[in-house]
């Protein structure tokens, strides 16, 4: 019953009130990312949400994009940046997912909503994290975050989701909002992104 109309009309709710008071933040972030990226100021890209349906996720826009013949790496601290150094380390370019819960794609508790690339990588059991909607934090998160490996952030969400339940959302909402604050496991380091995963060594459909 939770897990259904219950967890998404809590999740609409809070995130329409949240949304609404955070907005004066928000309107100050996105005039300091419209000079600091040149203009662009959001980064929208395909997530798979439950069961695998893809959706586009909103975040703020905190790293350079790339020159056709850059060195640099997808994934290198060297592409953010300082404006997008400073949101990461408070995780405000999370705020703006508020907007996929309102639009059902995504709900404030659940596992991340990774690359669709990662789709055809999960064995069986990791697959189960995309049986609930992805979330803006989780149990992953409030865990270890960007500084557990990949295994451990699998195995920690497919315990939330065969373990889901009202007293649990709360006490991850409890822990993103108390780590948010003392900026600990927000990640790796300001400067720092999680690396790409690869996959399994075997892959198990």
């Amino acid at each position: 019953m939770y897990k259904n109309f219950f967890k998404q009309f809590i999740d609409f709710f809070i995130a329409l009130i949240l949304l609404l008071f955070l907005s004066p933040i928000l309107l100050v972030l996105i005039i300091l990312l419209l000079f600091a990226n040149k203009g662009k100021p959001f980064f929208l890209q395909p997530r798979p949400g439950k069961h695998g349906k893809v959706f586009k996720i909103i975040k703020f826009k905190t790293m350079r994009d790339l020159e056709p013949d850059s060195t640099i790496g997808s994934h290198s601290p060297e592409r953010i940046t300082p404006v997008g150094g400073f949101i990461r380390k408070y995780s405000l370019d999370e705020l703006l997912q508020l907007i996929n819960v309102l639009k059902g794609d995504m709900a404030l508790i659940g596992p991340r909503p990774l690359l669709v690339d990662y789709l055809p990588l999960y064995n069986q059991e990791q697959g189960q994290r995309h049986n609930v909607k992805p979330g803006i934090t989780g149990w992953a998160q409030v865990n270890g975050r960007n500084a557990i490996s990949w295994d451990k952030k699998f195995e920690l969400d497919v315990w939330y989701v065969n373990n889901i339940s009202f007293l649990l959302d709360l006490e991850i909402f409890y822990k993103t909002f108390i780590k948010v604050i003392k900026k600990k496991d927000v990640n790796q380091g300001a400067d720092e992104t999680m690396p790409r995963w690869e996959g399994n060594e075997t892959v198990v459909q």
